[in-house]
């Protein structure tokens, strides 16, 4: 039952790979000696040339030294926290690029999305061979990747076209004000959810004794999420419902199959774009053909769901009746998790993962299922950011290696603590823990960068998105 999942996981990963490799012919497509043709159709005046050479990239030459140790170290860190958290762990990673390292702002962004890209790819082939914590399930909801991973998409190719418009201090307010607020919710859903927790152990250990006393093995208890009794219970025996198995290892192809339609559509569509000329009738339509892609497979998820024929199963009850609002909500806080994403170089799991929390989803459920989305979004970033020419191959490598390893090593320390404790509210709070890190990092950071411009006098407005 895991097999052909693990296959299919094998699958998309070298088709990114092979996408990555395909395209370097592009990225080195000759616009410059187009633009310094003055007395060709294309001549263009001094303003607009100074609006061209606004941005000059800064990358270190990758050598043996202290930042490149200290970088390491803090990456490392990051990724295992954020693969924990299904948060990707880019808040982390962007002011290490840049403060610690050396990269300039957009490259540090395009940077992190590699690294989230390689995390979350590990974490994902990671939970493949993981069980929902107390229900006969992977761990991973497909039918929640189905509803936002659509739109994430969608709002991640928005993101990374505001990341060359907007300027440093709208980014910045809406990084503080967004990231303190979901890291205080996330905070308060982990006290609420050990709590909660800490009565189960209570009257599991009551029940324990009281069996013990009267000498009887057939009291039962429920089942902690994440503890040891719940993973074996959750264990099918050789004769049980074997349709049902059967029906679980088909749903997720088909779901696999749909998201690979998503994200091969996507990925089809930012390299014919790159062959048309920036804000050109041509650009526009290609651009505006992302959303009935998306909106194609979101509204079939989300019409099974208001139907009945599909339900969200890892929140154990079958009873929710989803209603139009509620559903067309969760559909623009997918796409407001993108423009996150695409914007800052963070991963969407910043509003995923508590989004999955709050709907009353397993904390183990909600970190998978969110990183697995990411894993599609992240991807779609980093080649996005590879024809822009946005970050080093070199470092980037190193990196995706480097966050690759963290990932698997966090999910396997933080999988142990939670068998041992019994306490599945950790990866709550590790995830209110990295949104509120990325939160003060980033947006001091950002602080610092406006002090700087104000007292250089330097432009803070808006970008051009077609003269770039």
């Amino acid at each position: 039952m895991i097999r052909p999942q693990r296959r299919l996981t094998a699958v998309l990963l070298i088709c990114c790979a092979l996408f990555v490799m395909g395209e370097a012919f592009v990225a080195e497509r000759p616009l410059r000696s187009a633009m310094e043709d003055e007395e060709g159709p294309f001549a263009l005046s001094s303003y607009v040339r100074s609006l061209l050479n606004a941005y000059r990239h800064v990358w270190p030459d990758m050598e043996f030294g202290w930042k490149l140790v200290v970088g390491s170290l803090i990456g490392f860190i990051g990724a295992g926290l954020g693969s924990v958290g299904g948060v990707g762990g880019g808040g982390i990673f962007v002011p290490m690029f840049t403060l610690v390292i050396g990269f300039d702002p957009k490259s540090s962004t395009a940077l992190s999305k590699c690294m989230i890209m390689g995390a979350a790819s590990s974490t994902v082939y990671y939970n493949l061979k993981m069980r929902h914590p107390t229900l006969n399930m992977p761990v991973i909801d497909y039918d929640l990747a189905l509803l936002f991973q659509p739109m994430l998409m969608l709002g991640i190719s928005v993101g990374v076209t505001f990341n060359v418009i907007f300027p440093d201090w709208v980014v910045t307010i809406l990084l503080i004000v967004l990231f303190l607020g979901t890291s205080t919710r996330a905070f308060i859903k982990g006290v609420e959810t050990w709590r909660k927790e800490t009565v189960m152990k209570k009257e599991a250990a009551q029940l324990l004794e009281t069996s013990h006393q009267n000498d009887s093995s057939a009291v039962a208890y429920r089942p902690l999420p994440g503890g040891p009794a719940a993973a074996a219970n959750i264990q099918m025996g050789p004769s049980e419902d074997a349709e049902a198995a059967a029906a679980m290892v088909c749903a997720p192809r088909k779901d696999y199959l749909l998201l690979l339609f998503v994200w091969v559509a996507f990925l089809a569509v930012q390299i014919i774009k790159t062959f048309a000329r920036t804000c050109s009738l041509e650009y526009w339509i290609l651009n505006a053909l992302q959303l009935p892609i998306a909106a194609s497979v979101t509204l079939y998820e989300a019409a099974s769901l208001y139907s009945g024929r599909r339900v969200i199963l890892s929140r154990g009850k079958q009873d929710m009746k989803w209603k139009i609002h509620q559903l067309f909500l969760y559909c623009c806080c997918g796409i407001l998790a993108g423009i996150v994403g695409g914007l800052l170089g963070l991963g969407g799991g910043f509003i995923l993962g508590p989004l999955f929390l709050e709907l009353g989803v397993p904390p183990q459920v909600a970190s998978a299922t969110s990183t697995f989305a990411m894993a599609f979004s992240s991807s779609m970033s980093v080649i996005q950011y590879y024809i822009l020419g946005r970050f080093p191959v070199p470092y980037a490598v190193y990196f995706i290696i480097l966050a690759t390893i963290a990932a698997f090593t966090g999910q396997h320390v933080v999988r142990r603590l939670i068998m041992l404790l019994g306490r599945a509210s950790l990866i709550i709070f590790i995830l209110a823990l990295t949104i509120f890190v990325s939160a003060i990092s980033l947006g001091g950071v950002g602080i610092a960068n406006m002090i700087k411009k104000l007292e250089t006098k330097d432009y803070m407005g808006f970008e051009s998105l077609c003269y770039r």
